[in-house]
């Protein structure tokens, strides 16, 4: 790979760029212009922060919302490619058909992940990077909201570097009766994509149905001028949803979601490159989700409404993988089923003071199973699967959250208790019975500086339960043989933020400054001398003191009613206080400057993407065959969108990589795209 820095260099640009922009935000003067460009309205409301209803830019958390109509007007492939977009939000794709979304330096199982309020993430979530978001149809998204650094109190384990929130689309109700439907294809050179999805929706003023449905082609990621097309790494899938809304009386909804996703044949490129695989791939990686809502608006004077919400979900990941020279093809296969159940109440007491409370129920039962076949004598063995059979784990937790509005200021508190029956019955140590618990809060006080601006300092506990994957993992993961521990504890954090927020009409800047302890950190400790199928063998252990502080910042800058300037920028540092060195997988520094001109029913933009080197590596970095000798290499590249709309008719068009650079995310195990041009045609009725 080439260092792109002939063409931009990180350290100087984007930094300037950020300093302009705070120096107009200092400008009281603003003239007010019409907001058609302003990607965050003054009005925007967030959910994630607080499980309710907020107005974004008064909520003391840095939270950042995606819209829909980004997927089609940057041409964003998969959920984690459209992450990518966010401020603060690095992601790492270990292959074509995963990505795993670092959220102020965690990822994997220490950020959760959420889909319309129920856990996306569940008892098999791995440590370290991983393709769950990946199982969520980019083309049946209402929005994602990215919540940095909290999440345990609302939503629970996981949320150690913050929470990821994927929402279906709204289905409201209309006075009149009323029918739609929309046809999407997109198309990418050298056959990387072929996609189409379709959907329909119908609306009256008792009951709102949408249903999509996509077939996706994906061909072999092409990569820059050095790497040139990489295989192999594509794959197909199809995918379809349907979401009903009735309304049951003047007082109480009902809502039904049906999701379905099959992406088959993935493949594992690193694995094949690096570590002389024949065979290393995903069949299937397949995601199904069922859940019922009833919501009801009270006349209580203390209770305004209540939700109460039955989920279904059922995940599989099948593994297969041989080496080359070998007769044997492994068959690995791994269900898990999860149901859930909530209660939630939301109360009022006049405009003061606000508050929801609540209670939930998880259980997620994990079935598992390998079988090696022997491609020459037919022969096939079945044994045990990367986890534990019949293995369950039961999640019991109770919640509240409170908001209370004093004039200028706005202070936010809330706590959960969280307890966990851990029930694992191993071949090789026979049945094991784990009981964790958890309880932590959040506090936040935000100021109001005047009617544009506000500083916020909060101060957050999270925690993670040990899951199955933690407790009972047997085989090869990643560069290493993991073996089973039975005796672990939750990790926990303390995290502290402060944060300032900007917004008026021409101007919208936010910067956040945190640091956050990290305790009883569950990690892969190498067995000194053993080895297994020649992999190093790992066992996980509560073994590690770290923390992770940084800087980041967003700001967008109306430079006429047509043109808009966007810049984000992202610090992240990290240090292992027990091995007295970098924690592992801290992302680079990286960042995103952009210039959008929209005029009538033409949209252009030009937009630089770029990460500075990362070469403060831990021991399990310089392990990692995803990453160079040396560190990652720091590059930038270009992207060119253009856009046109005319009634029914949008056509979004894209060239990824102008120049043809090189480069990897850290921590990959794929390049990025190589130079590919994007066609996007769509058409709603």
């Amino acid at each position: 790979m080439k260092a792109a820095s002939k063409y931009f260099r990180i350290n100087s640009a984007i930094i300037l760029s950020f300093a302009a922009g705070v120096t107009v935000a200092q400008n009281k003067n603003l003239q007010q212009a019409h907001d058609s460009m302003m990607a965050y309205p003054l009005s925007e409301v967030v959910i994630t922060a607080s499980r309710s209803v907020t107005d974004r830019m008064g909520t003391p958390e840095a939270v950042e919302a995606l819209k829909t109509d980004s997927v089609q007007k940057y041409q964003l492939r998969t959920g984690p490619e459209a992450l990518a977009i966010l401020p603060g939000v690095f992601v790492q794709k270990t292959n074509h058909g995963g990505g795993s979304p670092f959220l102020r330096g965690l990822t994997g199982n220490q950020t959760l992940l959420l889909i319309d309020g129920i856990r996306l993430s569940n008892a098999t979530t791995r440590y370290g990077p991983n393709q769950y978001f990946n199982t969520i149809d980019v083309f049946s998204l209402g929005k994602i909201e990215v919540l940095r650094g909290s999440g345990s109190v609302q939503y629970g384990s996981d949320a150690l570097g913050g929470t990821v929130q994927a929402f279906s689309p709204e289905a409201n109700f209309t006075q009149v009766s009323s029918w739609g439907g929309s046809l999407l294809t997109r198309f990418a050179t050298q056959g990387m994509e072929q996609s189409l999805h379709a959907g329909l929706h119908y609306n009256n003023n008792k009951s709102a149905f949408r249903g999509g449905i996509s077939v996706r082609n994906f061909g072999d990621l092409a990569g820059g001028d050095t790497t040139k097309m990489q295989s192999p790494t594509g794959y197909k899938e199809f995918d379809f949803d349907l979401k009903a809304r009735l309304k049951l009386n003047t007082a109480s909804t009902l809502t039904l979601v049906f999701q379905n996703v099959h992406q088959q044949n993935v493949p594992v490129y690193h694995k094949v490159v690096l570590e002389n695989y024949a065979v290393n791939k995903m069949d299937p990686q397949n995601r199904k989700l069922a859940y019922i809502r009833f919501s009801r608006s009270l006349n209580s004077k203390l209770i305004r409404k209540m939700d109460l919400t039955a989920s279904l979900q059922h995940s599989k990941e099948g593994r297969a993988s041989r080496k080359n020279g070998s007769d044997i093809l492994r068959l690995e296969n791994d269900r898990v089923r999860s149901l859930g159940f909530s209660v939630e109440a939301f109360t009022t007491a006049g405009i003061l003071w606000s508050a929801n409370s609540g209670a939930e129920i998880y259980n997620d039962m994990v079935s598992s199973r390998r079988d090696d076949r022997n491609l020459v004598s037919r022969d096939n063995i079945t044994g045990r699967g990367l986890y534990p059979d019949k293995s369950a784990m039961t999640s019991l937790a109770l919640f509240t959250i409170h908001r209370m509005e004093l004039h200028k200021w706005n202070f936010t508190a809330g706590f959960r208790y969280n307890y966990f029956i851990v029930k694992v019955e191993d071949v090789s140590v026979g049945k094991t019975k784990l009981t964790p618990s958890a309880f932590v809060g959040n506090l936040a006080i935000m100021r109001k500086l005047n009617s544009s601006s506000n500083i916020f300092l909060s101060m957050n506990t999270g925690f993670r339960a040990p899951n199955i994957d933690d407790l009972g993992a047997l085989g090869i993961v990643d560069f290493r043989y993991e073996i089973p521990n039975f005796d672990l504890k939750p990790e926990h954090s303390f995290q502290v933020q402060l944060g300032y927020k900007y917004q008026s009409p021409r101007f919208r800047g936010e910067i956040y400054l945190y640091r956050n302890e990290l305790y009883n950190l569950i990690v892969r400790n190498r067995v000194a001398g053993d080895t297994i199928d020649g992999y190093p063998v790992y066992r996980k252990e509560n073994a590690e003191h770290a923390f992770i502080q940084g800087i980041e910042t967003v700001w967008e800058l109306k430079l006429s009613p047509s043109l808009l300037l966007f810049g984000t920028l992202t610090y992240t540092y990290g240090r292992n206080i027990t091995k007295k060195e970098p924690l592992r997988r801290i992302p680079p520094m990286f960042g995103i400057l952009a210039l959008e001109y929209r005029i009538r029913k033409v949209r252009t933009s030009l937009e630089w993407r770029a990460a500075g080197k990362q070469d403060r590596l831990a021991m399990g970095d310089i392990d990692d065959n995803r990453i160079p000798s040396g560190g990652t290499p720091d590059w930038s590249i270009i992207n060119f969108h253009a856009g046109y709309s005319i009634h029914f008719i949008r056509l979004n068009f894209s060239i990824q990589n102008l120049f043809n650079v090189d480069y990897r995310y850290h921590g990959s195990g794929v390049n990025g795209y190589g130079r590919s041009a994007f066609l996007n045609l769509s058409l709603e009725i």
